[in-house]
């Protein structure tokens, strides 16, 4: 078992009605993205993204993009953001 980090990029966006709304995505992934109504919320969604992403990838037999920003431990670990 093998152990991935990959970056998010986050930023403010609207909603079509003009609310407050924020934008999460992983360049490494093309087209994985989220939103959500608060930056911690956005993160949320963007890790369960990347996971679905991810499981989705192993199910059909693909690679797993090790680009920049990705970091790829040979071993299970806990990625902790401060």
């Amino acid at each position: 078992m093998k152990s991935y980090v990959f970056t998010l990029a986050v930023e403010p966006d609207k909603f079509e009605g003009g609310g407050e709304a924020w934008h999460a995505w992983c360049p490494a992934l093309q087209g994985c993205q989220t939103w959500g109504h608060t930056r911690e919320e956005a993160l949320a969604n963007a890790r369960e993204a990347v996971e679905l992403y991810v499981q989705d990838l192993i199910a059909a037999g693909d690679k797993i993009p090790v680009e920049r920003g990705t970091l790829e431990l040979p071993d299970p670990a806990v990625a902790v953001n401060v």
